[in-house]
């Protein structure tokens, strides 16, 4: 039997846009059936735009690069996820260095999480965000050197995911949707698609 969106959708093909296994892995558990196609995308935005702006203005520029390959029947979703701190962003490190930085930045301090959302057929796209506040403790230079030691955090924005260790003894709170931290708010998704 599948679930009441996944029957909604039944004649359509789902594509996620995306190479992030916390993406697929967060769609699968949905209980929804996807094909990923993946391109390279500029991720360069307008120097005027803010936190959520950002993520909107990717996730629709992702989705334009779909656009004219799109066939009848077919959905598409690009999302593209940022960290926001002190009125900057912070995308993924370029290296460990870079992640070390980063972890300091936030260390000890609230930073916001924006996922924009982008749905794409050929008859119409819809765009949205979600926003999720977290705060973190102090971290020590011991605990910071050994996330980014045994960990990745270069395919993260903010260099940390919130579902590996650092996130389990760093994160002393957050305000909003926990998986939209991990890349997809998958509620906000649920609502958006039954719509769409």
């Amino acid at each position: 039997m599948l679930n009441p969106l996944a029957e909604k959708l039944k004649n359509n093909t789902l594509i996620l846009a995306s190479q992030s296994p916390r993406r697929r892995m967060l769609l699968k558990e949905m209980g929804l059936t996807f094909i990923t196609k993946v391109k390279d995308t500029n991720e360069s935005f307008p120097q005027e735009l803010n936190g959520r702006e950002i993520a909107e203005f990717l996730s629709k520029k992702k989705s334009d690069t779909f656009f004219n390959e799109l066939q009848k029947n077919e959905i598409i979703i690009t999302a593209d996820t940022i960290v926001w701190l002190h009125n900057k962003v912070l995308n993924k490190p370029k290296n460990t260095a870079e992640a070390i930085e980063m972890l300091q930045l936030l260390s000890g301090s609230m930073h916001t999480v924006y996922t924009g959302v982008t749905l794409c057929s050929v008859e119409k796209n819809y765009t949205f965000s979600s926003c999720t506040n977290v705060w973190f403790k102090n971290l020590s230079a011991n605990e910071i050197l050994y996330y980014t030691n045994q960990f990745n955090p270069t395919d993260k924005a903010g260099a940390y995911g919130i579902q590996e260790w650092i996130g389990f003894i760093g994160v002393e709170k957050i305000e909003g949707c926990f998986f939209n931290v991990m890349g997809l708010p998958t509620s906000e998704l649920y609502s958006a698609l039954w719509k769409f």
